[in-house]
This record gives C-alpha cells, structure tokens and sequence, in this order.
C-alpha cells in the first residue's frame, strides 16, 4: 500500500528526529579534566585533557618586598569536552580567571587551581586563559635536588630562578610538567639599573619612569621547568659564535674577578663543537646566566640560557650546555626517565675531555667504575628508575654516563654516533622515554641490547665489565 505525500514526510521526519536524538545521545558529555597526569614520582603534577601551545607571563617583581604581581595568559587546545580543568600553582594568591575573556569561577586545593569556564569546552577548542595573581614566591626545599633550596631564590639584588623538577608553578600558573611543552613570552619588569634575563630572544627593552621591562621570546617548545626570569645587577656580552649562533652572556659583577674561566668565549666553542657532533643546535640562542647566589650549591641547563650559581667549571659548562640537545629538546616523557638528561649531559663531559685531548671516554669511564668499590652505595641505585627522591643521585649521572660507554663499545663509534644525532633529530622538541632509545640503539646498530641495558640501568650491583 502507498503512503500520502503527508504520511511520507511524516515518517521522514520522525526518522531524521530519531537520528538525532541518537547522534546526540551518541557524543560525550564534557567531563573534568585530570588534576595531574599521574607520573610515578610527581602524580599531581601537570593537567589532563588540554594541551598548553603557549604562555605569555606579564612579571612585575619588587626585590625590597620579594613580591611578584603577575599576569599569566596561556593558550591552549582541549583533548576532550572538559567541563572544568586544572592548573598547576604553589601558594600565590589568585585574584580573578578568565577564560576566553569571560570571567570563570575558580577553587583553590592546595598547589591545584580548578578552573570551570562559564560555557564547557568542546574537543578540538583552543582557548585562552588569563589568571591575575601576585604575592611572595617560595623557594622548595627537601631531597630531591642535593639537599638545597630551588625554584625562585632571593638574591642580594634580585632573584635566582632555577626550576627542576616541580618549581616553575612556584612563580606562573600551567601545566608544570615536561609532557607539557609549549612556546613562552616572558615580560620582566623589575627596578630600573636591574636586568631580567630569560629563555630564548630578547625581544625588547622598554623604561618607564622608574622600571624597565624586558620582553623575551622562546619560540621552539619548552617545558615549564627550563624557565627563568632571573633578575639582578649583570654585566652582559652578546654576538655571535664562530659557528653563526647568537650568543648572550650575562654575569653578576661581583664575579667578575672570581675565576679565570671564560665563560662567554667556552659557551661559544662548546656550543659549537656539540653543533658538530649532536647535531645543529636546537634552540634561538646560546648562553648563559650567572648570579652570586652561593645558597644554590647547583646550576641548571635552563632552555637557552643555562643558569650557574657562581662562576663554574669548563666541564660543568660542556655538561648544562648538552643538555640543551639531551633534556631541553629530547625531553623525558616522564621523571623516572632522568636518566636521559643526566646521563648522557655526564658523558658529553667526557667527549669534551676526549675533544680536547684530556683524556679518552673510555678512560674515564674506567676511572669512575674503578673508583667505586662493589659495596659502595652508588651501585644500589637503579638509574632506569632512581625514585623521586634520589633522581638526582651521583649514580643517575655516572652510571647513566657509563652505560653510554659500554654501548659505544658494543656497537662501534660508527653506529654510536649515528644514533646520538638521529636520537636528537628524530625527537626534536618532543619527549621520550628510555625504551624507545634501547629500540633505536637495536636498530641502527643490528644488535639485541636488552640484556646490556638491563644490567647497566635496571640491575642493582656492581656490574662485570
């Protein structure tokens, strides 16, 4: 039987309702995103269900009262319909949160901020959030990092601002972790006759009355614990190096005759002769910072820019300076990949001792696996997965540089080096982990090396050489 022309539309309009109702029956509700991505030493630490592209920090720092008056917009793109999100911040007051520049309703718990927008965020949104805070940053203190103090550290005449691990939301709001990389601008405004140095290129510098701004530009990806904005008194020296990098040194002047190490023109020949074996370097400039800050017993490969406590040694120089290819561009996917930074950051200082005639890799790998007896505690700790508050111990950086050592004498200079500068190439700007070096170490040089790598970072003991 044949239906009426009204019938037919009838029935085509209940089917087309009723495919409706199960598209939209179909599609997720928005949901919180995650207050932390559940790494094994810092599960609280960074957000799930966005991705931070951008930061853009507006600083305004006081060094007679330490307070910091701030701004922090960020840029970023929802994974999943979030109904609210999360960001990492420590102890600083909030004031207010918009987010695409209507104002959002916001809670505090602890170093976390829930952020829930006014309209909930579709997947594949980008989105902007501006937060306005302030107050006095604090330092962290604890084991982790040899015992000291880290983060944002007061200085004579300023601060000294060194992040790793978990320190950077000690001074912005974001995603405080290395998973999260993301392009910055950091403006530093500061009393005028102070310098604020930061990552990547100076953009501008800009007096008014009786402060001055300088605004710096970080265009390749970053993670939050690479930044500074250290601020003080510095004697500057800027060019270009013999291998056509931009180079920008800044040191406190009271070190200005504290050692006979020359740090710009070291910075300039280190920078290029690992150019030359890792590969170009990754970032828009070379450099460093260095303070009189004698309380951080350390320094830190900050992105561009390492930062020293004082005036530091060459090799410690040639060991900040390659973790600009290994940590600041290859970064761990998580902390219990640590070490990928320090291991092989240790075993650059022995190609630079190689490079220089000083003494061969072997060598010195030689001398330090002599020079630990089996019973030392050194062997006890598994450097594939060191734990949080040991990540940072003499074994990490050692054995970690021994275990580059050895492999290079299983597979031959040829394929060792090959895989340094594809390891560096293929993970430009992005994050790994330490099985998918053993895969790439198994491919370029033919080998099944499970059993070394399991030995030299998984196995406690003194290993047989």
């Amino acid at each position: 039987m044949a239906l009426s022309r009204s019938a037919r539309l009838a029935a085509i309009a209940l089917a087309t309702s009723s495919f409706c109702l199960v598209a939209v029956a179909a599609a997720p509700g928005p949901k919180p995103g995650s207050p932390g991505i559940g790494d094994p030493y810092f599960p609280h630490l960074g957000n799930g269900g966005f991705d931070i592209r951008h930061y853009d920090l507006g600083l305004d720092y006081d060094p007679g009262t330490d307070r910091l008056d701030a701004r922090a917009t960020i840029t970023a793109k929802a994974l999943k319909n979030l109904s609210s999100f999360h960001l990492d911040l420590q102890k600083l007051t909030v004031s207010s949160v918009k987010v695409d520049g209507r104002r959002a309703d916001f809670s505090r718990k602890g170093d976390d901020i829930r952020i829930t927008p006014r309209h909930w965020l579709e997947k594949g949104d980008r989105f902007t959030v501006e937060v306005v805070y302030g107050g006095v940053p604090e330092p962290l203190s604890g084991p982790i990092v040899f015992g000291s103090d880290y983060g944002w550290m007061k200085t004579g005449d300023g601060v000294f601002v060194a992040c790793e691990p978990n320190a950077a939301s000690t001074w912005f709001p974001g995603s405080d972790h290395p998973s999260d990389k993301a392009t910055f601008d950091i403006r530093i405004k500061a009393p005028k006759g102070l310098t604020g140095v930061s990552n990547g290129r100076l953009v501008s510098t800009k007096t008014q009355g009786d402060k001055t701004t300088h605004h710096w530009r970080t265009d390749t990806p970053m993670a939050t614990y690479l930044a500074t904005a250290t601020i003080g008194k510095f004697d500057v020296q800027k060019g270009v190096t013999p291998g056509g990098t931009p180079i920008y040194v800044a040191i406190d002047p009271v070190l200005k005759n504290a050692s006979s190490v020359d740090v710009y023109g070291l910075t300039a020949e280190i920078t290029d002769y690992w150019s030359k074996l890792f590969g170009k370097y990754p970032f828009e400039e070379t450099g460093a910072i260095v303070d009189d800050m004698p309380q951080a017993g350390f320094s830190l490969e900050t992105q561009t820019k390492p930062v020293y406590s004082a005036i530091r040694s060459e090799g410690t120089i040639a060991h900040e300076l390659a973790h600009q290819w290994f940590g600041d561009s290859v970064s761990p996917e998580e902390w219990d990949d640590i070490w990928l930074n320090e291991g092989f950051a240790t075993y650059s200082q022995w190609l630079w001792e190689e490079h220089k005639g000083r003494g061969t890799a072997h060598d010195l790998m030689r001398a330090s696996y002599n020079g630990r007896p089996a019973a030392s505690p050194f062997w006890q700790t598994v450097v594939g997965d060191p734990q949080r508050d040991t990540m940072f111990a003499s074994a990490v950086y050692n054995r970690g540089a021994m275990t580059l050592q050895v492999l290079r004498e299983k597979i031959g200079d040829k394929a060792f080096f090959t895989l340094l500068r594809t390891w560096v190439s293929d993970y430009k700007y992005a994050n790994a982990e330490t099985s998918e070096f053993i895969k790439y170490a198994e491919r370029i040089s033919g080998q099944q090396l499970d059993g070394l790598f399991d030995t030299w970072l998984f196995t406690k003991g003194k290993p047989a050489l």
